[in-house]
């Protein structure tokens, strides 16, 4: 039989030089003596040396300083016990290129016992791998629009920034700034969203000169912001950055063709002063944000404790008022509407209550403020909606044609679908639209005036009745008045209730009266109580009142009452 030769045992030399220079890894062989005895074209690449500066010098040449001490145990250890090592073993390595410049390299090893041994080490390149994870990083924890700190990496921040003041012991501190923007919903619509991104890149600008490069800051989304202002004990210490951040923000700002106005409402809170914990310190900078928020236009406030309290307030409103909608635990109460000259009533207006198990009667004014803030209002909304139509309905049935007027949040005058839901809900309960009343409020109104013209000009088309509610509190534009349609105008209490020892007052009265009827509207005046402000309606031509003066607001049971027996009530009204 004929043998053999090993595999490779004939290989032409000249492809070993071959492969030893297409490899893409660098490739060196080093002595016992740590001197390079061969590397290979991607290896000279590599380091910035030709193979003439390479071969015969010792291997240290290639590592920075402060490896050179550990390298030559590190080689003894090595000829002592060869064994190959692959790549990935998660060191930090770095070759020390001619230039000066540092490399990161990963480096295999293996051995041979030619020439009394002989180390060969497969160097890689990782410089482009390690720009792709900076650059992963980078974009994993920062904010690519505005190049701030991102929600989550600003959180670990915050953390340590916890940890490092429980470790030193000491009485210092930090305050947590939330910033909101007043009104940048207006600018991304009104703008555009390239705009609206400008003026975000240009408040972090802003931020960043008002507060300084040592504030730890970061965008949370949208266009609220953070700052972590580290040390800073006390509030005194902190008013001047706010004030001189929000003379910032408050400056008009040149996009493009543009000079916008913005500004911005400012919470804050301190550790350890008024929490311990970061989720805690969030949740109170958030609270006294929204209540610089309702201080109006760029404004600060500090967290309060009473803040946390009517927080807590807020969720357990929020939690009951849900649970009455799940179990039907609303009620409607009914307030007549009387016709001023005759004491007839001629229509009623529903007044959501709730009687509630653990807090008892809980006022509106406490609980539809929440229902907004929440989104449980269009819930709520609806339920008012389907309850007055379903009792105008079982009134109509029994002989009793009254129309009901019903609140329109806000909200629900956004709604695309509202007349179809209205003309749905009628149409279920055997009720006419003449018999259903809308009030709106002017500032709903005018949140979206287009919007709002063709909505309620369908429904007064359709038969609805709609009432332009609380005149006098809102805009109050002649204009707004003759282009918004409306059958009726209601005056608000707040000018009924002063106007016999207010002359101004009584003059405002008067002037919407004559208005509406210059409008052909018919007036209501809610919140009468007396019959002296009753007498004076009459005089100035007022159509309808409606208030404590007749009757409080009822349940729908006692309304019959008052309709068979309107004599009686004209006589208590009149004295």
């Amino acid at each position: 039989m004929t043998a053999h030769p090993p595999a490779g045992a004939g290989l032409d030399e000249d492809l070993k030089r071959v492969a030893m220079e297409a490899a893409p890894d660098g490739i060196l062989l080093v002595d016992r003596g740590g001197r390079i005895l061969l590397a290979n074209p991607a290896m000279q690449a590599m380091s910035g040396y030709g193979a003439d500066e390479l071969l015969g010098h010792p291997l240290q040449m290639l590592l920075p300083v402060e490896a050179h001490a550990a390298h030559g145990p590190q080689m003894g250890a090595y000829f002592s016990r060869p064994a190959r090592r692959p790549m990935g073993q998660g060191r930090d390595l770095w070759l020390l290129r001619k230039d000066g410049q540092r490399l990161s390299v990963d480096i295999a090893l293996g051995h041979s016992p030619h020439g009394g041994g002989v180390a060969v080490a497969f160097v890689r390149d990782l410089s482009q791998l390690r720009e792709l994870e900076a650059c992963m990083h980078y974009h994993a924890t920062h904010d690519t629009l505005t190049g701030l700190l991102n929600r989550w990496q600003f959180g670990l921040q915050m953390e340590q920034a916890i940890a490092q003041a429980r470790q030193d012991g000491g009485p210092g501190g930090f305050a947590l700034l939330l910033v909101d923007l007043d009104d940048f919903k207006a600018i991304n619509d009104g703008y555009g969203h390239a705009v609206g991104d400008a003026v975000l890149r240009e408040v972090a600008r802003r931020l960043q000169s008002a507060l300084g490069t040592s504030v730890t800051l970061a965008r949370m989304g949208g266009d609220e912001f953070t700052a972590l202002v580290h040390p800073c004990a006390d509030e005194a210490a902190l008013r001047p950055r706010i004030e001189a951040l929000l003379g910032e923000l408050c400056r008009p700002c040149a996009i493009g063709h543009f000079a916008l106005n913005f500004g911005a409402s400012v919470g804050a809170a301190f550790f350890p002063q008024d929490a311990e914990d970061a989720g805690t310190l969030m949740r109170y900078a958030d609270m006294a944000m929204y209540e610089a928020k309702q201080r109006g236009r760029a404004s600060y406030a500090r967290y309060a404790s009473a803040m946390g309290q009517a927080m807590a307030e807020k969720v357990r409103l929020h939690e009951r008022l849900k649970l009455a909608l799940e179990h039907g635990l609303l009620s409607l109460y009914f307030q007549p509407q009387v016709q001023v000259a005759g004491g007839q009533v001629q229509g009623v207006e529903a007044l959501l209550r709730w009687n509630d198990a653990q807090m008892g009667w809980v006022s509106p004014e406490r609980f539809v403020p929440v229902a907004e803030s929440t989104g449980l209002i269009l819930e709520l909304g609806e339920w008012v909606i389907e309850a007055a139509c379903r009792q105008a309905g079982a009134w109509l049935r029994a002989g009793m044609p009254l129309r009901v007027a019903v609140n329109l949040s806000p909200q629900q005058l956004r709604q695309t679908d509202l007349q179809q839901r209205l003309m749905g809900c009628l149409a279920r309960h055997g009720v006419p639209p003449q018999l259903l009343e809308l009030e709106v409020t002017e500032s709903a109104a005018m949140t979206d005036p287009v919007q709002a013209r063709e909505l309620l000009g369908s429904l007064l088309a359709a038969g609805v009745c709609v009432v332009l509610d609380d005149f006098g509190t809102g805009y109050s534009s002649l204009a707004h008045l003759r282009d918004l349609p409306v059958s009726r105008v209601k005056i608000d209490r707040s000018f009924i209730g002063p106007m016999l020892d207010s002359p101004a007052d009584a003059k405002i009265v008067k002037a919407v009266i004559a208005l509406a009827r210059t409008l052909g509207l018919q007036v209501v005046a809610e919140g009468v109580e007396t019959s002296e402000q009753l007498r004076l309606l009459r005089i100035l031509d007022c159509d309808a009142y409606q208030g404590w003066l007749f009757a409080r607001a009822v349940p729908p049971e006692q309304i019959p009452a008052l309709l068979r027996h309107p004599a009686a009530r004209r006589q208590a009204v009149d004295g």
